[in-house]
């Protein structure tokens, strides 16, 4: 009867009829209303995407030229632009057209291509004649999770990033975790970590992980472990775990040595630390101060594979309770952190933090640094030092609020970070004495000499009479500025990075071991070639802020706990020597080689200029701060008298080669006596070629003294 049953539709308890053209006209306008509620919902990103996404997104240009339809002897349009912008034409053309200006533009997202679109999907403002010109035709990018149309591909590229940042890859409504699918497994010295695609990017991830921060990583874990080869089992925090990558380390290698507590503010983070201790095989108790209720998660009896989990601020954690180790790591400056750290960190600990604000402290961002760390800076040739030692002071103010002195065991200035590690000192009297090694710096903007300012309170008449060089006199106006206040005091302890680099050896931590070489020879002030990465045998009995550590070669006998003496008068005599050796402690600041060159002079090797230094008489030493920095006291004068001394004209012509000699009212030993005796030979030769020297030296040496 052309009537079918072809649903039953409970109304009434009533069986309605509906007839089969009805249906079908209601199935065809589903099937239209299907693409306009796909370009108004969410794309589901999966395997399988719908049928009805935009046409504009893609996985190959073979698809997009399938929508053309493409034929060699039949004019097809453009898919993706309207008629009036490009007309129909043939299929070579058309191949061209979709390849440059739709495909090489677009914008990829796990194996699709979002094409640049040009169709009227967009709203386009009306000019001031009320009509749209086709130079306004909107184009525009198609987002692949939501309904969003987006002009620039810069945008593009950003919104596709902030989505993945907040897990909307499934749902434009709900936000949730990305799956563990998306999740990428980062190995780093034997541990395992899952962090999110997004994990370099800070501040818009859970899951924070710089992979080149691996050498900061290493030189933390050195000392960690030279602390926990003096007591045992020490308590150590990390109080911004992210991905927990730090803590697992401490944990997975230290074992029985240590109880290790990580820390992070954030609920997902502390989650992926959770389930990132499952992956490295430890056990987890949780510790999550919520905001009504306290719940604690154990998975198993604490053993020395159990690694505690918080959720809380890290002022918060760190006023509750004591460690013996602490490390601080923000996103950007530390010095919020610096109070509760010293508040109740335990006597003969140690605290380490990471400074990442960089552009502050090289000086780029001169007013966020006084700002943060209440210091006058300005950028010059050690600059690197002066970040560390800038740091080091906001340290020391910050424990001596608390009764605390500290003793700079480590202080590292690299690329992207500045790392501190001191050891914490109880008392009023260790407080003063470190406070007493915050002075300011007085810097010669012309020469780039520099000198800290002498102790006391009374105000000089004259303070340039503290720089070595006679720049304010020779030129007009002021020519030095005054920095600060800064760390005056040592920024390595040779004993303690002697025995990180023993650490260091023994578990295979080959990033750090080239730098603590380094850092060894530049605490000692000597070149390389003087540096045996064993430890001699005198050694054994290591001095630290006036306390005896013991090593694994030193008897029980010659062991003290900071200040008691336990052993017999001997050692009394011994510790002032020590101390008198530590006095000599290495020079502050270095100078950049290049910097101070000469113009028209070839410079000697860094190596060998060292050793003509080292036969001046001076000490000398390279640097990590700056890779052709020298450091050294011997003045700035001194020094480019050698450099000069032992430079080479840059067109020798029928000169001889070998070292220009100065003029004879300029000589090499005036203040140290030199190592090595001038022959006669030389000093005729000088008197010979002295004029032309002399001339050449008095043009350049005044006008390129703070050339780069």
């Amino acid at each position: 009867d052309g009537v079918v049953v072809s649903e039953k539709v409970k109304s009434n308890n009533l069986d309605v009829k509906i007839p089969e053209s009805e249906l079908e006209a209601e199935e065809k306008g589903a099937e239209e209303e299907r693409p306009r509620e796909s370009e108004s919902n969410i794309l589901d990103v999966s395997s399988d995407y719908p049928r009805d996404k935009h046409i504009s997104i893609q996985r190959h240009l073979a698809d997009l030229e399938k929508l053309a339809d493409l034929r060699e002897d039949e004019k097809k349009p453009c898919p993706l632009c309207p008629e009036e912008k490009f007309k129909a034409c043939y299929s070579h053309k058309l191949h061209r057209h979709l390849q440059n200006l739709h495909w090489k533009v677009s914008v990829e997202f796990e194996g699709y291509r979002m094409c640049i679109c040009h169709l009227s999907c967009r709203p386009v403002k009306p000019n001031l004649a009320g009509d749209q010109t086709l130079a306004k035709m909107g184009a525009h990018y198609h987002c692949i999770i939501c309904s969003a149309t987006i002009i620039r591909r810069t945008d593009m590229i950003g919104h596709i990033n902030r989505h993945v940042n907040k897990g909307e890859t499934e749902s434009r409504f709900i936000t949730v975790r990305a799956p563990k699918s998306s999740y990428e497994v980062v190995k780093e010295s034997a541990t395992d970590v899952q962090v999110l695609p997004n994990h370099s990017t800070p501040q818009k991830t859970d899951s924070y992980f710089n992979p080149k921060m691996k050498l900061n990583r290493q030189l933390i874990f050195c000392a960690l472990a030279v602390l926990a080869g003096e007591r045992k089992p020490i308590e150590c925090l990390d109080a911004f775990g992210a991905t927990g990558i730090m803590g697992l380390q401490w944990a997975k290698h230290l074992r029985s040595s240590v109880k290790v507590t990580i820390n992070d503010c954030n609920e997902n983070s502390v989650t992926m630390i959770k389930e990132n201790c499952h992956l490295n095989k430890m056990k987890v108790k949780l510790n999550i101060k919520e905001e009504d209720n306290d719940e604690t998660v154990g998975d198993g009896e604490e053993n020395s594979d159990t690694i505690e989990v918080t959720k809380m601020d890290a002022n918060v954690i760190m006023h509750l309770r004591s460690f013996d180790f602490i490390h601080l790591d923000p996103f950007g400056t530390s010095v919020n952190y610096l109070d509760s750290a010293f508040r109740n960190v335990r006597n003969l600990g140690i605290v380490s933090l990471t400074s990442t604000d960089i552009s502050s402290l090289y000086a780029k961002a001169q007013h966020v640094a006084l700002r943060h760390y209440g210091c006058n800076i300005v950028r010059t040739e050690y600059y690197k030092e002066l970040a560390a030692r800038t740091v080091i002071a906001a340290v020391t103010r910050a424990a001596a609020r608390c009764n605390k002195g500290i003793e700079v065991l480590l202080a590292v200035a690299l690329e992207h970070f500045v790392l501190v590690v001191v050891r914490v000192l109880r008392g009023p009297t260790p407080a003063d004495d470190s406070a007493k090694k915050v002075r300011y710096l007085i810097h010669c903007q012309w020469c780039e000499e520099r000198v800290f300012q002498k102790e006391g309170n009374m105000v000089e008449e004259n303070p340039y009479q503290q720089l070595p060089c006679d720049c304010h006199g020779s030129m007009p106006g002021k020519t030095a500025v005054l920095l600060g206040p800064l760390w005056s005091g040592a920024l390595f302890n040779t004993g303690f990075l002697r025995r990180m680099l023993l650490e260091a050896v023994q578990y295979g931590l080959d990033e750090a071991q080239p730098l603590l070489k380094t850092l060894v020879c530049e605490a000692e002030c000597t070149t390389l070639k003087h540096f045996s990465t064993h430890s001699p045998g005198d050694e054994n009995k290591q001095e630290e802020c006036g306390v005896y550590i013991k090593t694994p070669n030193t008897s029980a006998e010659s062991y003290l706990v900071h200040g008691k003496r336990k052993s017999e008068e001997m050692l009394r005599g011994t510790a002032k020597r020590q101390r008198a050796e530590h006095s000599a402690e290495h020079p502050p600041f270095y100078y950049n080689i290049h910097r101070h060159s000469i113009k028209g002079m070839n410079m000697p090797k860094l190596n060998k200029f060292l050793n003509y230094l080292s036969e001046a008489g001076y000490r000398v030493s390279r640097t990590h701060f700056d890779p052709m920095g020298v450091r050294t006291n011997a003045p700035l004068a001194q020094f480019k008298t050698v450099l000069m001394k032992y430079s080479t004209p840059t067109y020798v012509g029928a000169q001889a080669e070998g070292p220009v000699h100065l003029p004879g009212e300029i000589q090499v030993g005036e203040e140290v006596p030199a190592a090595a005796e001038i022959k006669v030979e030389e000093a005729e030769l000088a008197e010979d070629g002295e004029s032309g020297v002399a001339a050449m030296f008095t043009q350049s040496y005044p006008t390129h003294c703070a050339a780069n």
